[in-house]
Parts: C-alpha cells; structure tokens; sequence
C-alpha cells in the first residue's frame, strides 16, 4: 500500500469512497446532505488530502484530510492546529490497516508543517475509530464535543506532537 497526496483526476473517486464508508458503517442516510460536504471537502483551502492507494493498482483503499487553522474549523483553535477530517476507509479494505497507517501518514504530515497539536472528531457510534484514535495516543477532550445538528454528539480528541525547535532539520541537529 502507498500513501500519497490525492491528484485532481481522483478527487470524485475520494469523494465516492467517503460517502460509501460512512453508508457501509450506518452514519449517512440516504438524503443525507453531509453526503456532498463529504464529496467535496478538501480539495482546496490548504488542505492536504492523503490517500492509500493499492501497489497492485486496484484503487483508492482509503482517505483522510489535514485541515490547517482557518474560519471553517471545527476544533482547531488557532494557526499551530489542525483538523484531521473526512477519514475513511472503503468498505472492503476495513480491518486491513488502512486507517492505522492513513492516521500515521496525516501525523507526520502534520508535524513537518510545524504543528503543535492536532484535533479531530468523531461519532460515539465509531467505536473502532475510537480504538485506533486512542492506540495511536490521541487524548479525548470532551469540553470540545459539539453537535453539528440535532440528534448528533461529535466526540473530540487531541493529539500533542513532539515538539521540533528548528522546523526543518533533524531534531537531534543544532543549527551552527
């Protein structure tokens, strides 16, 4: 498997494979209009779309996105935060380790853009999200769940990362 940045020609396969995970997982009822936020988040506004492709070339397996700080944000509280959002895993690749490497891949993005400290959310329904979410030492923050719409509690988790005082270069070497 090969994690790397979605190119535009895959943008409405990404978008497909989200809307089918959260319908293969009970989360998205038909008629649902999150369906087309789903469809369409991402692909601009300085978000990093990340995707895990098949090696043998049987497609997009799964999908997660970095939202940096800005006025859209659901958690992130300012410039050295950031969103993770729209993770999904198409249906028949779940329970292979796509999520757990798509959720490292994002971090280590994430960290070499200078981040302190990323935040997500997700529905008390997603228990196995949950598990990778708190295996991969994310830290619930219950002061931060909110509900987007009625009938509807989105859990929030944080994760602090290391810290790096020279952006840039290997933590272990001073600049001269």
């Amino acid at each position: 498997m090969i994690i790397r940045e979605a190119r535009p020609d895959e943008y409405v396969a990404v978008g497909e494979l989200r809307v089918a995970a959260y319908r293969a997982l009970g989360l998205l009822p038909e008629g649902s209009r999150y369906a087309e936020a789903l469809r369409g988040f991402g692909f601009a506004d300085g978000c990093v779309v990340l995707v895990a492709v098949s090696e043998a070339g049987s497609g997009i397996l799964g999908t997660i996105t970095l939202e940096p700080f800005g006025l859209a944000n659901e958690l992130a509280q300012d410039e050295t935060e950031a969103d993770i959002r729209a993770f999904a895993v198409a249906p028949q690749a779940q329970g292979q380790g796509v999520g757990r490497k798509l959720l490292l891949a994002v971090i280590e993005c994430a960290g070499k853009r200078g981040l302190c400290r990323l935040r997500l959310c997700t529905q008390s329904a997603m228990k196995a999200a949950q598990h990778l979410y708190t295996r991969t030492g994310f830290s619930r923050t219950p002061d931060l769940d909110f509900q987007p719409v009625p009938g509807i509690t989105l859990r929030a988790y944080e994760l602090a990362l290391p810290s790096n005082p020279f952006p840039g270069q290997q933590p272990d070497k001073q600049p001269a």
